[in-house]
């Protein structure tokens, strides 16, 4: 498998899932600024789309959309409880997760990466986003994990994102459970792997 990431952005969620269940993946580092994989080419000719992740299958397929790779790749190991097995509550919990995260807290991110966005719509962007994570902090409060106990793809996902809390200058002071819960997460010896990977440490 061939995973086709950028430092630091969502495809950063695929790379710790790979990490965790012990997969072997290569690496393959894009300049979303000019569509470039690194060394090899147009990245448009892998994901029409533009933006990072995608995930190459050893047949040559193309798989698009983090909440979707990052269960693919979980099912390849079953074992490692990353993804609850098909057709139960938890299964369908961790869905709910990843689809909370993507629509509600990734998707809230991305005005705040764009120069080109009126200040007043980044008010209100962050508005909307301090709500979610306010949410989000009483939630998970006294939990090691959104499901609890087991680490899944849903937490590789929020950390991902979470982890541009800095490059917008949001201050996660106010949420407490929230950043107790990132360093957790960061200090998983899989998840500093792939931060090194991505340079993305110290």
């Amino acid at each position: 498998m061939k995973l086709y990431y950028a430092p630091g952005a969502c495809s950063l969620s695929p790379h710790i899932v790979i990490e965790e269940a012990g997969l072997s993946a290569q690496l393959k580092k894009v300049d979303l600024g000019t569509s470039q994989i690194e060394g090899d080419g147009d990245y448009l000719l892998i994901n029409s789309k533009g933006y990072v992740p995608a995930l190459e299958l050893d047949d040559g397929s193309i798989l698009t959309e983090g909440p979707a790779i990052v269960q693919y790749l979980a099912d390849r190991k079953p074992d490692s409880g990353l993804m609850p097995a098909a057709g139960t509550i938890e299964r369908y919990r961790v869905q709910e997760w990843l689809n909370f995260i993507s629509s509600e807290i990734h998707k809230s991110f991305s005005p705040l990466f764009n120069p080109h966005a009126a200040a007043e719509w980044k008010a209100g962007t962050l508005d909307n986003l301090r709500n979610r994570l306010a949410w989000l902090d009483r939630t998970i409060a006294g939990k090691t994990y959104l499901m609890g106990e087991p680490f899944t793809v849903a937490d590789a996902y929020l950390f991902a994102v979470l982890n541009w809390s800095g490059l917008v200058g949001l201050d996660l002071t106010p949420w407490p459970a929230l950043r107790t819960y990132l360093e957790r997460v960061r200090s998983r010896p899989k998840v500093q792997a792939a931060l090194r990977a991505e340079g993305l440490t110290g």
